[in-house]
């Protein structure tokens, strides 16, 4: 589809390709440090959590849409688009005055977001010779999961030592350097085919992916969980994912061509990512707090707390993509989900005694066992296909990627915040106590040391217990999406990159 005549300026095209990458798969970890500071600031705390929806909806919502295009009108001009929506985005969320304009400019910020991460891997499958297209796709892994932990340590900095402006600001000169790199080194076929636009689908699945998302965010939150908004939000999800499948069965170009998942390879790789990133993102979020909650660590952000998971998972992401020309993606796959899934059994084995050097090393199992899936999975599920889907291809498995991320976050913190209320009610409530007086069962007030102190001994034990047992309960019920995660990478055909020929051929055709 896409060349870059004689491999000149290959380089540089890769490398705004990384910047696109480490911008929007980066940009929720880098604000979530910083909201603290913001919501200080601008006040509206009742309101913050949109902040983070209104980023997620839009670049779901977006990815398998702009992948669709990108197949259909060309790569180029779609990345370009998302670098400049994201970099004004940027700007404009440097500048709000409030959380409900944070919130509208955050939005903005999404939509370039949904374009960027998809279409920088199908780029670097069209544009990169076969032979190279193992190690480069273990790179682009790396990038993209190692940008999801390094986040919050970044964030956090800038906050601390900058303004937390800075954590939006960043992203022009990172943005503007990603821009000129493909704008002008990124040559790709002027022969588009053209095709009509799915807009009833297009339509249809924002509307789902909002009404999803909305109810997962205000849930437990604004709203209780059985209330008639947050039932009548899921009941619209239901309505409208309904509808939405029935429109995409008969489009002539559907935005989510369900006949690509008819490819056992491409089944199956989807089906690991949505479940190892459901597993990955609850370790992900509840280490740090066992860390510094239960233990009384003393880092002080999440970003320094899970360096040992980064590294883990910036290695097998680098070997996975290295190893795709000497086995298959199957091969690579099911020892890396089995790391995962050992990396979970062992996380439920941790208590308030466990040593820290024996959390780290779990950590450390559970990079390994992720990483492989950054880089793996999105070749995996772009070369089984021609030049024609790519894009369609890959978006929608970041698409799914995330969506499992979402729920699987939200499921497993319902039970853990359910979990914690149950203990510290039993704990308080034992030999008579009132659990009027239990102490709030916020856990994330233990991740201050300065706080800790000012509790009594017999009443930190007691809420340290509680937050220990419902986190480990939260891990036991995180086999389940690892261990499904590690059947499908098993139910995953025996392809493996070929370097020495495309697969079904790429005709020259955007």
């Amino acid at each position: 589809m896409s060349t870059i005549q004689k491999n000149k300026g290959l380089g540089i095209v890769l490398s705004g390709l990384l910047l696109g990458i480490l911008m929007a798969s980066m940009d929720n970890t880098i604000v979530a440090t910083a909201m603290g500071t913001i919501v200080g600031e601008l006040g509206g705390l009742d309101k913050f959590v949109w902040v983070t929806s209104a980023y997620m909806v839009a670049e779901m919502a977006g990815m398998p849409i702009f992948g669709k295009l990108s197949d259909m009108y060309g790569r180029k001009r779609f990345f370009v688009f998302g670098l400049l929506v994201f970099m004004l985005g940027s700007i404009l969320c440097g500048t709000a005055e409030s959380i409900v304009e944070l919130s509208m400019y955050r939005a903005i910020q999404g939509i370039g977001g949904g374009a960027l991460v998809p279409i920088a891997f199908t780029i670097m499958f069209d544009a990169v010779p076969p032979e190279s297209r193992g190690k480069l796709g273990g790179l682009f892994g790396a990038v993209f999961g190692m940008s999801s932990i390094f986040g919050p340590l970044l964030g956090a900095y800038i906050t601390d030592y900058i303004s937390w402006k800075w954590v939006f600001y960043i992203n022009l000169p990172l943005g503007m350097v990603a821009f000129i790199f493909i704008a002008f080194f990124y040559k790709e076929s002027v022969e588009h085919s053209k095709q009509r636009i799915d807009w009833w689908g297009a339509s249809l699945l924002v509307a789902a992916i909002v009404s999803l998302m909305f109810a997962l965010e205000l849930g437990g939150k604004q709203y209780a969980w059985d209330s008639a908004f947050i039932l009548g939000l899921f009941g619209l999800f239901a309505v409208l994912t309904t509808a939405f499948i029935c429109v995409e069965r008969k489009a002539a170009e559907p935005i989510i061509s369900f006949g690509m998942f008819k490819n056992r390879l491409y089944a199956t790789s989807n089906a690991v990512a949505i479940c190892s990133g459901a597993a990955f993102i609850t370790a992900s979020v509840y280490i740090p707090i066992f860390i510094q909650g239960v233990l009384g660590g003393s880092a002080t952000n999440s970003g320094l707390v899970l360096l040992p998971m980064m590294l883990g998972t910036v290695v097998t992401a680098t070997g996975g993509g290295f190893l795709m020309t000497k086995f298959s993606f199957r091969s690579i796959m099911i020892p890396t989900i089995a790391l995962l899934v050992v990396g979970t059994l062992l996380l439920t084995t941790l208590s308030g005694d466990s040593p820290r050097w024996l959390v780290t090393l779990y950590m450390i199992v559970i990079g390994l066992g992720i990483g492989a899936s950054f880089s793996v999975l999105s070749n995996a599920a772009i070369y089984v296909f021609d030049a024609r889907q790519r894009g369609s291809a890959t978006s929608t498995l970041n698409f799914l990627r995330s969506l499992g991320m979402t729920l699987g976050i939200t499921v497993f913190g319902i039970i853990q915040s359910h979990a914690f209320t149950r203990k510290m009610t039993e704990a308080f409530t034992a030999n008579g106590q009132s659990p009027v007086a239990m102490p709030a069962g916020d856990s994330h007030t233990l991740l201050d040391p300065a706080k800790r102190l000012d509790i009594p001994a017999p009443v930190l034990d007691k809420i340290t217990s509680a937050l220990s047992s419902s986190i480990v309960l939260t891990f036991a019920w995180t086999i389940i999406p690892a261990s499904l995660a590690l059947i499908f990478a098993f139910a995953m055909s025996k392809e493996q990159l070929d370097p020495t020929k495309e697969f079904k051929g790429t005709t020259e055709h955007s």
